[in-house]
């Protein structure tokens, strides 16, 4: 599913791969898409891994050991996070990351973002992330992460076996200006 995954990403949008290399040069801002309980720990929900997966769990070891190297250079930090009413369905999937139960909450491992300074949380209760960012004044609160940290470079980091949450927010990401 990897190999397909990045195949797809690859072919409309510009992607690199390669080690991370992270510089005091270049603003970086990280992005973390769904590291949630609902999608990552075992048995958290209808979406979630039914036994221990080695994969999935390497991609959230993984994801926090760059959320900690970000917040220890106090770079910015934004957390995607699903969270849906329990009566508004999203086809086609089972009811899932139901908002004010653990499914919804970062995964264990990540829960000190909820309180980290540098790190900026948002609920979102559809696929796109960047849509879900709209505040009822217009305003998008990704955008103003980006803006209000002088954000240059965005490095995304999200569980691949969940593709369809990463391409929405990466196709505006040149709107941005950055």
């Amino acid at each position: 599913m990897m190999s397909t995954t990045m195949d797809l990403l690859k072919k409309d949008l510009t992607v690199e791969e390669g080690s991370l290399v992270l510089s005091q040069d270049v603003k970086t801002g990280l992005v973390l898409v769904d590291v949630v309980n609902g999608f990552c720990t075992v048995g958290a929900g209808n979406l979630a891994p039914r036994q221990p997966d080695k994969q999935i769990s390497d991609m959230v070891e993984e994801s926090v050991r760059l959320a900690r190297l970000f917040c220890e250079k106090k770079w910015p930090v934004f957390a995607f996070i699903d969270s849906h009413h329990p009566d508004i369905p999203e086809p086609p999937y089972p009811p899932h990351c139901i908002a004010g139960t653990d499914e919804a909450r970062l995964v264990p491992a990540l829960q000190w973002l909820e309180n980290e300074p540098n790190a900026t949380l948002k609920c979102k209760d559809c696929i796109d992330g960047f849509l879900a960012s709209i505040e009822e004044d217009g305003s998008n609160l990704f955008v103003d992460w980006v803006r209000n940290n002088q954000i240059k470079a965005i490095y995304v980091y999200w569980i691949l076996y969940l593709p369809l949450c990463l391409p929405e927010i990466v196709e505006f990401l040149p709107l941005l200006r950055m």
